[in-house]
């Protein structure tokens, strides 16, 4: 009889053998997976450059990112930094006026300027006396975009539509008059929602075609007003509560064909209409003798009636100077003013200083240049 008793041995060890083999290589499958499904690297995407959609702000280039002020520094600094900034809120007379508040510094500034115009919103312990902010509250500043011919689409949330009808054309003064002294915004256009609006959502103003500072502000037209025969002109003029002053916008009409800096001063020496809050800060006699723009610098020179004192120290009430500046730099070609006064050398300020050097919008208001 023949002896098998190794055989079975023999097949016990082979078999082991392969298992152990193809052990060997589920396990070394099975590494070369998990590397493949681990990512090298994170995948971003960017918006669609051809949508209409307005795109969040610090994309365009013409807007967002070029203020950086208080930025630099260790986090911490750039979290308490500030920088002045003009808006345009309410006052108590109802009138849309420019304040300079202290924001915190943001690249996004269009948006950021917006946000401090709602009511309740972070604008509310900033608020001057006497001031209240434009915006329903509730809304939402969803995205802005800057279009290459100057337009500024403003995307809100529909809290936007929660708005007396006798306040919406000074909601779009304000919105306008704040957004376009950022440089190259000559226009805005409103969306609700991601939608483009025709008209205003509550008393129907046409806003198709966009609005600019063109459609003026606080509009003051007098009962002998020839509308064929003049023009509008924006001039600004004092105002008190308590005891700040502060300037205010006032689109009025002027006489068709005249020189469009005397015109405007002359309607600044002719005063704000009777029975309005507004005050006049020239004094009666004051006569505009001529002006000469050079450089951006606008030379005006006037007779000695614009002085508020001659003998003692010649000098030009600061109400007077502000209406001045903020009036004629209004105007894109205009970056200073300067005071001439005839047969007098040098003009003072009411604090004694002389008036050697023209004067800029920033020197009144105290805002950043935008």
């Amino acid at each position: 009889m023949k002896n098998y008793g190794y055989k079975p041995f023999i097949l016990a060890v082979l078999l082991l053998l392969s298992v152990g083999l193809l052990s060997g290589c589920l396990f070394e499958g099975e590494q070369s997976l998990e590397k493949m499904d681990t990512p090298e690297e994170a995948v971003t995407t960017t918006p669609d450059p051809s949508s209409d959609e307005p795109q969040p702000e610090g994309e365009d280039e013409n807007t967002e990112g070029e203020e950086g002020e208080g930025t630099e520094g260790t986090e911490g600094d750039a979290s308490s930094a500030t920088v002045a900034r003009e808006v345009y809120l309410m006052d108590a007379n109802g009138m849309v006026a420019p304040q300079t508040l202290e924001l915190p510094a943001s690249e996004e500034v269009a948006t950021q300027a917006l946000e401090y115009m709602v009511k309740d919103g972070p604008v509310t312990n900033l608020l001057p006396n006497g001031f209240e902010a434009v915006l329903p509250a509730g809304t939402e500043i969803l995205g802005v975009n800057a279009k290459e011919d100057g337009t500024l689409v403003v995307d809100v949330s529909e809290e936007f539509k929660n708005y007396a009808a006798e306040d919406e054309e000074k909601i779009l003064q304000a919105m306008t008059y704040t957004l376009t002294q950022f440089e190259n915004v000559k226009r805005i256009k409103l969306w609700i929602n991601g939608h483009e609006q025709q008209v205003m959502p509550v008393d129907g103003t046409p806003i198709s075609k966009g609005v600019s500072r063109a459609d003026g502000i606080n509009h003051s037209v007098g009962n002998n007003t020839d509308i064929m025969n003049s023009e509008a002109v924006t001039v600004y003029f004092p105002a008190q509560n308590g005891e700040q002053v502060y300037q205010v916008p006032v689109t009025t009409r002027v006489a068709k064909g005249s020189d469009e800096y005397t015109a405007m001063v002359q309607a600044l020496l002719e005063g704000p209409e009777l029975g309005s809050a507004l005050m006049n800060p020239f004094n009666e006699g004051a006569e505009l003798v001529n002006s000469k723009l050079e450089n951006g610098v606008l030379t005006v020179s006037f007779n000695e009636n614009i002085l508020t004192s001659v003998e003692e120290q010649p000098s030009l009430s600061d109400a007077a100077l502000a209406s001045l500046v903020m009036s004629l730099t209004d105007q894109a070609d205009i970056e200073s003013v300067e005071v001439h006064v005839d047969g007098t050398e040098h003009v003072f300020n009411e604090a004694g200083e002389p008036l050697a050097e023209p004067v800029t919008r920033q020197d009144i208001n105290g805002a950043e240049a935008m």
